[in-house]
């Protein structure tokens, strides 16, 4: 009898450590990753322009019902989990969550000063619905009104300050076993990482665990642009962390 298949949608906005935990899943002998299935999608039906853009449209599934289907269909010959980085702000009124009802949802956390600070890095022009604060609690409601219970939600600078405990609290929300593998990884690129990793991935393809843990930016640091962007952020990421692992 085959293993039933536990597929985990992990929710980020940006510049978390959403490639760092993706790495960490990888590593287990079990699981399959998928790397941000909707990037290209989104990027087709909005017209909007990121770095990489038209190597990842040529790259990557930009079909949203395919890339639905994908979601929830079969995995390589031995992988019983399925972890999919989703990033929420790619999810727009045009695609559906309905599939949502068929995974397992989580929720992956970082302070939106921290986000700012790192997002403006790499992509100057930034908005209150690029770093995916506001979708990212309105797919946490969904999911919760759907349930009827409260989403699982992880800090990720909780991971960084204990990564062992945190994965193995998270694991046992999941409904899975922790592996010990989780806490360590080859550096490197990886053939399941996007086309555009080569411009943001710098830091994870050097690491080969997660780092030390940060201290969260100040919102009082930013540029006033940047920091009233924050604190329209701030709701949505007090709202998550609440009620975090």
């Amino acid at each position: 009898m085959s293993q039933e298949i536990v597929r985990i949608a992990m929710w980020s906005g940006p510049r978390n450590i959403s490639t760092a935990m993706m790495r960490s899943f990888g590593n287990r002998a079990d699981c399959h990753v998928w790397d941000e299935p909707y990037y290209a999608a989104y990027l087709k039906t909005t017209g909007i322009v990121h770095p990489m853009n038209a190597e990842i449209l040529a790259a990557h599934e930009s079909d949203p019902l395919k890339v639905e289907a994908a979601l929830l269909g079969a995995l390589p010959q031995g992988k019983t989990v399925f972890y999919q980085k989703h990033m929420t702000h790619h999810m727009i009124p045009a695609f559906s969550l309905d599939w949502l009802d068929r995974v397992t949802n989580a929720f992956l956390l970082r302070h939106p000063a921290s986000v700012l600070a790192s997002y403006v890095m790499k992509r100057e022009d930034v908005s209150l619905d690029d770093i995916g604060f506001r979708q990212q609690a309105e797919i946490f409601d969904r999911v919760a009104e759907r349930t009827g219970k409260v989403p699982v939600v992880v800090e990720g600078r909780d991971v960084l300050a204990d990564p062992a405990a945190t994965l193995s609290r998270l694991c046992g929300a999941l409904g899975l076993a922790f592996d010990p593998a989780m806490l360590s990884w080859p550096a490197g690129r990886r053939a399941t990482d996007g086309v555009w990793a080569p411009h943001w991935y710098h830091a994870v393809e050097a690491s080969t665990a997660f780092g030390p843990d940060k201290a969260d930016a100040e919102i009082s640091a930013l540029p006033l642009e940047l920091a009233r962007i924050a604190e329209a952020a701030m709701p949505y990421y007090e709202k998550l962390r609440a009620v975090k692992l």
